[in-house]
């Protein structure tokens, strides 16, 4: 297959993850709440340091984004999925290019000289993760490196795009760059809320590319979040959903859908028929018990892999959507936002 033939276009902030379990009183210690994310603050900085003296320290590529790519592709056949964002030259960077290679995805980043690969330290409290994540130079991707005329050969010749929201601390201009591609072709734009501070500090971001996105994926915490923010006044999903769905959209061919995961609970989905009336499905969630549970950082990443690719793949909304919530559980019984080998497929029930 050639390089012109990759189906899915992922955007995001490529970082390592230093994953590391902590007592509570670490947590405390920094102020950070379990299952939450947040930017480092100077404050923050000397975490880095001190876990790295942690003994089950575990180096894993990570960048939300960059998991769900690499899900994506671990679903998809070989050559299906590029990923862009912006790494440094270091040795951190290589990392990265390594975990992917083993899962076959592409790579094209932007190499920063100035800055080193960005960072994450994902803290593991009781099966609950805190994200603190350093940008470095993720935080300076620019929308030039998409228009490189190789590189924007193949934005032209994907069929969907994913965005994680966390991109949009770094570069709305390119999600917008990818969003007016999407729109003008009538191609699916997923965009991912990605963590609750993005609704909350990155307001008017990430309402200046929702006319965009086609497929909007969040936990119950961002959909929350997104509703305070909007002055909602809900904490109802679907009623959130409902709110995300009417708002104005580019590509007028297609209605949005919006999908809102919920731990345990059953997953949400809202969209409208041709009559512009509201379509809601609840999908439960098949459980898993506590023992088979090895590390939920990156669940969320892994159900938008098995969405997105389900996508790719021509599937139902319903059958995305389990596709989704089977590519989570798998990831849930691996240690980091990983997946087993040999590779699992998976079987409709």
């Amino acid at each position: 297959m050639s390089q012109e033939n990759f189906k899915l276009v992922c955007l995001g902030n490529p970082l390592l993850d230093l994953q590391t379990n902590v007592e509570k009183s670490y947590l405390e210690k920094y102020n950070l709440k379990d299952n939450d994310a947040i930017l480092a603050e100077p404050e923050h900085l000397p975490i880095y340091e001190e876990i790295l003296k942690n003994k089950d320290l575990i180096l894993v590529a990570g960048g939300a984004a960059q998991n769900t790519a690499r899900g994506a592709q671990y679903i998809l056949p070989p050559k299906s999925v590029v990923y862009f964002g912006s790494v440094g030259n270091d040795v951190y960077a290589e990392r990265l290019n390594e975990a992917n290679e083993t899962y076959g995805l592409t790579t094209k980043y932007q190499i920063q000289n100035d800055f080193q690969t960005g960072k994450c330290a994902a803290l593991i409290y009781d099966h609950h993760r805190s994200l603190v994540t350093d940008l470095a130079a993720a935080n300076h991707f620019k929308p030039e490196h998409l228009k490189i005329p190789e590189n924007w050969k193949l934005v032209e010749n994907a069929t969907h795009y994913y965005i994680g929201g966390f991109h949009l601390t770094v570069s709305p201009d390119a999600i917008k760059l990818l969003g007016k591609e999407a729109a003008s072709k009538n191609k699916p734009l997923a965009l991912n809320f990605s963590a609750p501070f993005i609704a909350q500090f990155f307001k008017d971001q990430l309402d200046s590319v929702l006319p965009y996105v086609d497929y909007v994926i969040a936990n119950e915490s961002e959909a929350e979040a997104y509703s305070e923010s909007h002055n909602l006044g809900t904490k109802d999903l679907k009623e959130i959903a409902k709110s995300i769905v009417k708002l104005p959209k580019e590509n007028t061919k297609t209605s949005r859908t919006v999908i809102f995961t919920h731990g345990t609970e059953p997953t949400v989905s809202v969209t409208t028929n041709s009559n512009g009336e509201f379509e809601i499905n609840e999908y439960p969630v098949k459980p898993l018990s506590k023992s088979e549970i090895v590390d939920t950082n990156g669940a969320g990443d892994a159900f938008a892999a098995g969405f997105i690719a389900s996508l790719v793949e021509n599937k139902s909304l319903d059958e995305a959507i389990d596709v989704g919530q089977w590519a989570a559980s798998l990831s849930i019984q691996q240690v980091g936002p990983t997946f087993p080998f040999p590779k699992q497929t998976y079987k409709k029930d």
